[in-house]
């Protein structure tokens, strides 16, 4: 982070924290090891905010040690067509009742409106819940050593992904439904992006004897599973020939999951063949996205399907293929979209684009994260200066 010499970055780079992979040194897929070590190293040597910040997070781990677990069984108001309370569920966001029919059908859309109907359905709230607690727990055991975290969160997960009796089917056939029109959408599966915080919080448990091997390999095969899903389905082949953020998301998620299931050549498959044909799709010469600049939420949009361009930059690292630098014959690429967008993000440009939302730099914190180490000539230090990262862990949730 800003103002690190080199030296501490060495140390930094050296020390794993409490729970030191079994193997070594961990393999996280999307969670930044820097910023972690970062933050395990000033809170071990007692740095004072560090601390204090970490004492907040161990003492909400604490409180999730008493939450009851998620589940897609739980809470349901509706069953998918299929009858099974297994089966995720749930409605369009920006759909809305027409009110020129008597029943309201078919639903009209309304771009980056919700309607609050959605919220009657609880399958996709139970899902971002269980993934943040998770991965909260599981920092919170890196950092402290409590076993306890694990226990909960080992917990969590077996009534998500393995109990016979509240299990989710690894499908989303049924994610946002449209009234009137179709009982699910390739669309929903952007719902599951908070799926990606498992693995590496597995990893972050990994050293804890309450992760039990069997309950590990069980994941992974409802993972495997899903991205068969995602993969080879009706709901997933539609969401892939998106071009907007929705294929984005779609290809992040399907490499993420491949990764942690072992399948290498699926996930290089997903960034050659998918991902990078998007860049000439999605970005302009001077590193516009036309796709996400016509939503009614422009900024929101643009910087959340950036953020997810730098997530699969990130994984194809893994796989020894440069998508930071990959850019089209006539220059559009990664680089360019993050040196439009910086300008305004500096405050230095006004928006013009459509934006019924407030402004949030969460998105664009996350892709300074990941991408300042790759373009020396992009202001990066400016952002920081402007908008401090005052508390690292927010940057690991």
């Amino acid at each position: 982070m800003r103002g690190v010499n080199l030296l501490i970055i060495n140390l930094m780079l050296g020390f794993t924290g409490f729970a030191q992979s079994k193997a070594g040194k961990p393999d996280f897929i999307l969670l930044n090891q820097q910023v972690l070590q970062n933050v395990s190293k000033k809170y071990h040597d007692g740095d004072a905010v560090t601390v204090k910040q970490v004492t907040v997070l161990l003492n909400e781990a604490d409180s999730l040690l008493k939450v009851e677990p998620y589940s897609v069984t739980f809470h349901k108001t509706k069953l998918a067509p299929s009858g099974n309370k297994h089966d995720y569920v749930s409605q369009a966001p920006y759909w809305w009742a027409d009110s020129t029919k008597a029943d309201g059908k078919p639903y009209i859309r309304k771009d980056g409106r919700r309607n609050p109907e959605i919220y009657l359905l609880h399958d996709d709230s139970q899902l971002t819940k269980m993934c943040a607690d998770v991965n909260r727990l599981a920092l919170a055991y890196y950092l402290s050593g409590k076993e306890s975290y694990v226990q909960k969160a080992a917990s969590l997960l077996k009534v998500w992904f393995i109990d016979t009796a509240t299990r989710m089917n690894p499908n989303l056939n049924y994610a946002q439904y449209i009234p009137g029109i179709n009982d699910g959408r390739g669309i929903g599966i952007i719902e599951t992006r908070s799926l990606t915080k498992i693995p590496d919080a597995i990893e972050l448990m990994q050293n804890s004897k309450y992760l039990e091997s069997t309950l590990i390999s069980g994941i992974k095969k409802w993972y495997a599973q899903y991205a068969d899903w995602i993969l080879n389905s009706k709901n997933g082949k539609s969401e892939r020939i998106q071009t907007n953020n929705h294929g984005t998301n779609y290809d992040m998620q399907l490499a993420d999951f491949a990764i942690f299931t072992g399948n290498g050549t699926l996930a290089t498959m997903v960034i050659n063949e998918f991902t990078i044909p998007r860049i000439d799709q999605q970005f302009t010469t001077d590193g516009m996205q036309p796709l996400e600049l016509v939503r009614t939420r422009s900024w929101d949009y643009s910087t959340m399907n950036l953020a997810a361009w730098t997530k699969l930059a990130v994984i194809a690292d893994k796989l020894n293929i440069d998508l930071w630098h990959n850019q089209t014959l006539d220059g559009k690429g990664i680089k360019g979209a993050i040196a439009w967008l910086m300008p305004f993000a500096l405050q230095q440009k006004k928006w013009t684009y459509p934006e019924i939302g407030k402004f949030e730099y969460e998105n664009f914190q996350q892709i300074v994260l990941a991408a300042k180490d790759k373009y020396p000539d992009v202001p990066f230090p400016v952002f920081y200066q402007k908008f401090p990262v005052e508390n690292e862990l927010l940057l690991l949730e």
